[in-house]
């Protein structure tokens, strides 16, 4: 390994601005760290998209953060890790790569005989990656997946706390809950975003919200750890933000969401 590798940033690809919510959780398990982070907004939603789609997408994206140079990637994007991170590594296999999937295995290890919601894309849920998953850890549970068709647009939009927002969840949640759902799992990288008002929706603070951002970003750090490549603890590390968007709006509202979780650009 070349001194030099350690100084390169770690990648982030998303579909847009859900991958946020890993990048804030990674900011803070690594924060001597550079970051840079490529949302594909222009081509937002993927989860509506066909699995060749998909995995077209985000190669484009990892092949440019490639070319820019960096240590580490991690696909901040349930749908695309379901379609293409396994091709990556075999692809790339000297580069710490990390997916994301639903928090369903801490959610059923928790379980204590409520219901389990698994709130994500369609195309999530179509996928057999997603099928297996549940199949692994439901067991007994009562897991009940549900598909969220145009929920992370709220999100990429800036829509975190208006009426439409509730009257999403009285149209595609609010059926599937019942007098013991002891879990809610936020399937999306974008739906950590919409959890405090999905919080004050339920009215039950006894229903458990989660999702898998910090074990995503636990196991990067273990991965480039393994491999020598995290700086020393002595600077402050820094994140560069892109998108396709070209109009420069999903910056922006990028930048607010880090700044609301009290992460500087």
């Amino acid at each position: 390994m070349r001194a030099s590798e350690k100084e390169l940033p770690i990648g982030f690809m998303d579909s847009g601005l859900g991958g946020l919510s890993v990048l804030i959780e990674a900011v803070r398990e690594m924060p001597s760290e550079d970051f840079l982070y490529f949302g594909d907004s222009a081509n937002a939603p993927y989860g509506t998209k066909s699995q060749e789609e998909i995995k077209r997408l985000t190669y484009d994206v990892v092949r440019m953060l490639l070319k820019r140079g960096i240590k580490g990637l991690a696909v901040a994007c349930n749908t695309a890790t379901s379609a293409a991170v396994r091709s990556l590594r075999g692809d790339y296999p000297a580069l710490p790569i990390v997916g994301i999937e639903p928090a369903i295995k801490p959610a059923v290890e928790k379980n204590k005989g409520g219901r389990i919601i698994v709130l994500a894309t369609p195309m999530t849920i179509a996928q057999e990656k997603y099928r297996k998953l549940v199949e692994r850890y439901k067991g007994d549970t009562d897991l009940v997946s549900v598909p969220c068709p145009g929920l992370m647009e709220f999100v990429e939009e800036g829509d975190l706390n208006g009426p439409d927002l509730e009257r999403y969840f009285e149209e595609h949640l609010e059926r599937y809950l019942t007098p013991d759902t002891e879990t809610i799992v936020l399937g999306c990288t974008h739906y950590p975003f919409i959890r405090e008002r999905l919080r004050e929706y339920l009215k039950n603070d006894g229903i458990d919200i989660i999702d898998g951002s910090l074990g995503t970003a636990r196991e990067l750090k273990r991965r480039l750890s393994e491999k020598g490549l995290l700086r020393s603890a002595d600077r402050k590390g820094r994140i560069i933000m892109e998108n396709s968007d070209r109009e420069g709006k999903k910056t922006e509202r990028g930048r607010i969401l880090l700044e609301r979780a009290g992460i500087e650009l």
